[in-house]
C-alpha cells in the first residue's frame, strides 16, 4: 500500500480532508474560532485591504464567516460555488471589480484551507484523491469543462491526483464496518448532487475488496430543497410574480432575476454597478416598486448568508419536526411563516422523484433489483430529509438502511483509497 494519502471531499456546502497513512484514515481537524471541527465550509469571503498587495483580501472556511458577520456590507461572501464548475455560462465573477475564473476561486479556496491546516497540507503531497459527483449540478452540465477547470485548480495541490465518484468514497468508507460480503447501493446527497453507486463489497483480505458495479446522479439536491422553500416564502415578497410596465403593456417580472437571488452561488455575484442599475431601472416600472426596493435592500445589504442560515434552520427542523417556523429579517424585509412538512413535501416532490429516477438508472446499470441489493448506505445533509430517506426504506426495506458519517465518510474512504496500490483503478 502507498504510504500516505489525502482525501479531499470538495463539497458544494462543506469540505472534509482525510489523511491517510499506515493503512487508516483520520479527519483533520481545523482549529476554527469556533473550536477545533473536521468540516470546513465552502466558502470565501472578499474584502479591501490597502494594505496587501492589490487591496483586496480574503479568508475561506469558517474564516470566511466570521470576517463576513464582523463586516457584512464591505464584504462580499460567496459560497456553493462548485455548482457552477461544469457551467459553460459561468465565465467569471467579479468582485470589487477583480475577476476570478472558477479555478481561481478553487486555488484560492484551497490556498486558505492548507494554511488553516497546522502544516499537515503545506508540501505537495503524494496522492490526492479528490471526490467528484457523478453528475454535475446544472441544466446542461459540461463534463468535460467541468475536468480542466478541476485539473486547473488542483495542479499545484499534489503530484498525484486522482477524481473518484464520491459514493464511491462512501462505499469504501462503509466497507471498513462489513465482515461479510455484500452488494450495497450507495446513495450520497450533497448540496449541489445526489449520486448513487452499487458496488460489491468482497470478504475481508478479498482484492480488490470493493468492485463496482455502476453509478448514476442527478443535478438536484439540497440548494435545490432551499430554492423551494425561498420559492414559496421569500420570492413574492420580493416581486415574483410581478409585472413591470412597457410602454402600454403590462408585462411579467422576468423570471431570471429570482432565479440568480435564489441560487447561492449567485447571489452575492449580484452586487455590482451594472446588476444594481438595472433593477433600479426594473424598480421604477413595476407595478410594485416596494418589493423590488426589497430585493435590492437585500443584495447591497450583503445578506444571502442569514438568509441561507434561515433556510437551512428551517430545513433541517422538518427534518424532525411535523412544523418548524421560519424567520428572516432584513433590508426591509421581514417574514415570519410558520410551514408544514406535508407542504413542503410537496414543494419539493418533482425534485424528490428525480432523485428516484436516478436510483432506477443505477440499479438498471448494475443489472440488480431491490432484492439484489443487500444493504442500503446513506449519507450527505439531505439523506436526513424524512420523504428521501422514506424512498429508501419502501424500496429495500428499514432493516437494509444505514446510515452515518454524512459529512465525513467520503473523506474518509477517498484516504484509504489513496493507499491503495492501484488507486488510479477508481479513478473516474
Amino acid at each position: 500500500m502507498a504510504s500516505s494519502s489525502i482525501g479531499l471531499d470538495f463539497g458544494t456546502t462543506n469540505s472534509v480532508v482525510a489523511l491517510g497513512r499506515d493503512g487508516a484514515s483520520d479527519l483533520l481537524a481545523f482549529d476554527t474560532p469556533d473550536g477545533s471541527i473536521p468540516i470546513f465550509r465552502s466558502a470565501l469571503c472578499f474584502w479591501h485591504d490597502d494594505a496587501i498587495k492589490n487591496g483586496l483580501a480574503s479568508e475561506a472556511g469558517p474564516w470566511a464567516i466570521a470576517e463576513y458577520l464582523e463586516y457584512p456590507t464591505d464584504s462580499r461572501f460567496l459560497q456553493s460555488f462548485k455548482t457552477v464548475a461544469a457551467s459553460a455560462s459561468f465565465e467569471r465573477a467579479t468582485i470589487f471589480g477583480k475577476r476570478f475564473e472558477f479555478e481561481d476561486l478553487g486555488r484560492l479556496f484551497l490556498d486558505r484551507m492548507t494554511g488553516h491546516a497546522g502544516g499537515q497540507l503545506d508540501s505537495r503531497q503524494p496522492c490526492i484523491v479528490v471526490g467528484r459527483p457523478v453528475e454535475y449540478a446544472g441544466a446542461r452540465p459540461d463534463e468535460a469543462l467541468a475536468r480542466k477547470r478541476y485539473d486547473a485548480m488542483f495542479k499545484a495541490f499534489g503530484t498525484e491526483i486522482h477524481y473518484v465518484y464520491e459514493p464511491l468514497g462512501a462505499a469504501y468508507s462503509y466497507a471498513a464496518r462489513l465482515e461479510e460480503p455484500a452488494t450495497i447501493l450507495v446513495a450520497d446527497f450533497g448540496g449541489g448532487t445526489s449520486d448513487f453507486s452499487v458496488v460489491r463489497i468482497g470478504a475481508r483480505g478479498e482484492t480488490p475488496r470493493c468492485v463496482p458495479l455502476a453509478h448514476a446522479g442527478v443535478g438536484i439536491a439540497g440548494d435545490r430543497l432551499d430554492y423551494r422553500l425561498l420559492d414559496r416564502l421569500v420570492l413574492p415578497m420580493l416581486g415574483k410574480g410581478s409585472q413591470y410596465r412597457s410602454f402600454d403593456k403590462l408585462l411579467e417580472i422576468p423570471g431570471t432575476w429570482f432565479n440568480d437571488f435564489a441560487d447561492w452561488s449567485r447571489l452575492a455575484l449580484m452586487r455590482n454597478p451594472r446588476t444594481m442599475a438595472e433593477l433600479d431601472r426594473l424598480r421604477r416600472t413595476a407595478v410594485d416598486g416596494d418589493a423590488i426596493t426589497r430585493m435590492i435592500a437585500v443584495i447591497e445589504g450583503e445578506l444571502g448568508y442569514p438568509l441561507y442560515e434561515a433556510v437551512g434552520q428551517t430545513k433541517r427542523a422538518l427534518s424532525t419536526a411535523d412544523t418548524a417556523a421560519f424567520r428572516f429579517e432584513g433590508g426591509g424585509l421581514k417574514i415570519e411563516a410558520d410551514v408544514d412538512r406535508t407542504a413542503f413535501e410537496a414543494w419539493i416532490a418533482a425534485d424528490v422523484a428525480q432523485m428516484e429516477r436516478a436510483v432506477d438508472r443505477a440499479l438498471d446499470a448494475a443489472r440488480l433489483d431491490a432484492a439484489g441489493i443487500d444493504r442500503v448506505f446513506l449519507t450527505g445533509g439531505t439523506s436526513l430529509v424524512p420523504c428521501i430517506r422514506r424512498i429508501f426504506i419502501e424500496r429495500f426495506g428499514e432493516a437494509k438502511i444505514e446510515s452515518g458519517g454524512e459529512l465525513t465518510s467520503i473523506a474518509h474512504g477517498l484516504a484509504l483509497i489513496g493507499l491503495e496500490d492501484d488507486a488510479a483503478a477508481w479513478a473516474a
